[in-house]
């Protein structure tokens, strides 16, 4: 098991230098990169489905990224303690058909000593869009780290 900085207890800086770390990785799309900042037996909850292993998140994220194409993500901290971090966050994809969705969210996340999130509960919206009206544009550029998401 390869450690994760930075480690719990997280302070406002750490915490939001993890939001970011899971902002940069999930935007590359790779389910293997992803992974490995998760432990071994990783517990999700994704929508209405769970998750157990890292293999299993493997699996999860490369159907994800099969149905949700050009997908592009935003994080936000919310808040954190000890060794939980609580993020919202926003995408957009779209399906093979062309149809655009925005989807909002709320994690909520919890560490080992390592750094590696060990247990992950998400609870997603998703609201059809016009092309026309995406504002997330592939990986956020470095000068917009920290940025505030417009909620709506």
């Amino acid at each position: 098991m390869t450690p994760r900085p930075p480690f719990p207890p997280f302070d406002e800086d750490t915490a939001r230098q993890k939001v970011q770390a899971a902002e940069d990785a999930w935007n590359t799309r790779d389910p293997e990169r992803v992974s490995l900042a998760y432990t071994e037996d990783s517990v999700w909850r994704n929508r209405d489905q769970h998750v157990v292993g890292r293999a299993r998140i493997v699996e999860f994220l490369t159907a994800k990224w099969e149905r949700e194409l050009d997908y592009a993500l935003r994080k936000e901290l919310w808040g954190f303690r000890g060794n939980r971090i609580g993020v919202r966050f926003q995408y957009e994809s779209r399906n093979a058909d062309g149809q655009w969705f925005r989807s909002y969210g709320n994690e909520l996340w919890e560490f080992s000593d390592e750094g590696l999130m060990r247990r992950r509960e998400a609870s997603i919206n998703d609201v059809p869009i016009a092309e026309a009206d995406r504002r997330i544009f592939g990986p956020r550029p470095e000068s917009e780290h920290g940025v505030l998401l417009p909620v709506f």
